[in-house]
């Protein structure tokens, strides 16, 4: 073994002294004219170092993000279930200054979605080099509650980008939004995701048989009992009823 590979792999020292980070064996490597092999590996060592680094500051700076941001509140009406909700213009002017300050910043794409007239909407969070990819999965059929299309290809992919931004930025830094929360006339009870209560009525909402609404809606029920979430079940029931209504 030669001299420089044994500076490198000295072990602890026993007094307490701090161990050398992979940058400080590279240099001693450098110094010590190393084997490329051995400057190679330290290399990669220290990338590996430097992206567990900006991982655990990101991980960190987005527990202080969660614990500043306060509950939003609904400024917008559906006036198709007369309920309120809070848009993505609402909930980006309350939680923007706050990420931004600790370094986040935020981009939006789509893909491909393997869901049929669905539309997979991305959410890119960087900090220091380091990014978390979320996505989301939101209906792009253009089609209303009674089924009919309401809604032109391009704007369907329209609203479904807007949604999708929206709740994926509710996700990420799991904001609040006042008393209740939305389109779907979810619940304030916080015991299921306001994102999965979303999914479920949306669900419901667009039964096309009377037999497909009533599995929809029990299983829906089914996990809202499971979770205890009395809520969320009361929003099953009334998007259930009106549905009925409406197929028949």
């Amino acid at each position: 073994m030669s001299d420089t590979t044994a500076v490198i792999v000295q072990p602890a020292p026993s007094n307490g002294t701090a161990l050398a980070t992979p940058m400080q064996l590279l240099q001693i490597a450098l110094q010590n004219n190393a084997a490329i092999d051995v400057i190679e590996r330290l290399a990669a060592l220290q990338d590996k170092f430097m992206a567990r680094d900006a991982e655990i500051d990101f991980n960190e700076s987005m527990s202080r993000v969660q614990e500043k941001i306060e509950r939003v509140a609904p400024d917008l009406v559906n006036p198709s279930t007369s309920s309120k909700y809070a848009s993505y213009a609402a909930i980006d002017r309350k939680i923007r200054p706050i990420y931004s300050k600790e370094g986040f910043s935020l981009s939006f794409d789509t893909t491909d979605c393997p869901k049929p007239d669905h539309v997979r909407v991305i959410c890119y969070v960087a900090k220091r080099g380091f990014v978390r990819r979320y996505q989301m999965d939101m209906s792009a059929d253009g089609k209303g509650a009674k089924g009919g299309s309401v809604m032109t290809p391009t704007h369907a992919e329209g609203a479904a980008m807007s949604y999708g931004m929206r709740y994926l930025v509710r996700g990420i830094f799991n904001i609040a939004i006042g008393q209740e929360d939305t389109d779907g006339n979810l619940s304030n009870a916080d015991l299921l995701p306001a994102d999965k209560v979303t999914e479920q009525v949306g669900w419901i909402q667009n039964a096309r048989s009377l037999d497909e609404l009533k599995k929809l809606f029990a299983a829906a029920y089914r996990e809202a009992d499971t979770a205890g979430d009395k809520s969320a079940q009361a929003v099953y029931m009334r998007a259930k009823d009106k549905r009925k209504k409406e197929l028949l």
